[in-house]
């Protein structure tokens, strides 16, 4: 473990910067930076033009340390190069920012209301891999769709369970067990959730640490109570769906959660704009997301 990222993670001002949309959100997310299925024909080049749009980001004098701590990198990301070095070099190297690595496989169907993971098959070479790649921590996803008690708790104790073999092995782990921002009685979902994470954190080894990531709650500073856990690294947010502006506002209402923002942080951003016009967009959605987060 890297003490000064970690100091640097729990003590700084700034957000984290979502980059890692796979296989099933690719398509989406360059359609929205204006990149049609139509002009690419198989998934390298896809991944490609992927690439080339995070580099773009990655590269802007607009995404530096002073405003976002660490950006979340796909699996491919992680194994390719922005100016010359690894993905996760160049971030730390040239910017003073952390990497995170996304490891889950996508979800299962819907059951007990919730989506818990698929397994994640070869997990601790991945995990060699990015200490090679000089990655700082891991980041997987669920998502909770149902105030369904049984469901909810399989996924807390899902997410603890790999939690807690990613940070053997030397990695800070995000847990993200996402309410989905449609869920019926999501307040009651989230009341569930937090009961499950408490029990979970109440008796977890001091020397595993985490950092947590959930939606905005419907209830203000809801989950202020995590944060004084001494595992918990941070707790942060994600934007859920919820347009740029609208998730800024939410969060603004909740003390110390701080943003881990993927749509929302590239809203507005397309690939035919001059490199002026795109970091002008891009500066003034990080300025938003960081004064937000603080």
């Amino acid at each position: 473990m890297n003490m000064v990222q970690l100091e640097r993670m729990k003590n700084d001002k700034g957000f984290i910067a979502a980059l890692d949309q796979s296989g099933g959100s690719t398509p989406k997310a360059l359609g929205l930076y204006g990149i049609a299925k139509e002009t690419y024909t198989d998934e390298s080049e896809m991944i490609q033009l992927m690439h080339e749009m995070r580099s773009r980001i990655m590269e802007s004098p607009a995404f530096t340390k002073e405003r976002i701590l660490a950006a979340i990198l796909f699996e491919k990301t992680m194994d390719l190069k922005v100016a010359g070095k690894y993905s996760a070099d160049y971030l730390w190297e040239n910017k003073g920012i952390l990497s995170i690595l996304k490891v889950d496989k996508g979800l299962l169907d819907l059951q007990d209301g919730v989506q818990l993971m698929k397994p994640i098959p070869k997990l601790d070479e991945l995990l060699v891999r990015a200490k090679d790649r000089h990655i700082f921590g891991t980041k997987m996803r669920s998502v909770i769709k149902e105030a369904n008690e049984v469901g909810i708790k399989a996924i807390v104790d899902q997410q603890f369970e790999i939690g807690a073999v990613i940070s053997a092995a030397g990695f800070i782990p995000i847990l993200e067990p996402e309410v989905d921002i449609h869920t019926p009685n999501k307040e009651v979902a989230e009341a569930i959730l937090k009961k499950e994470l408490i029990e979970h954190l109440k008796n977890l080894d001091p020397t595993y640490q985490v950092m947590l990531k959930v939606t905005i709650p419907d209830i203000d500073n809801f989950y202020e109570e995590l944060m004084n856990y001494p595992n918990v690294v941070r707790v942060v947010a994600l934007s859920g769906g919820y347009p740029r502006e609208e998730a800024n506002e939410k969060l603004k209402k909740n003390h110390n959660l701080i943003a881990s923002f993927s749509r929302a942080l590239t809203e507005g951003l397309n690939v035919n704009q001059s490199d002026e016009a795109f970091n002008h967009m891009l500066d003034q959605s990080i300025q938003s997301i960081y004064e937000a987060s603080i």
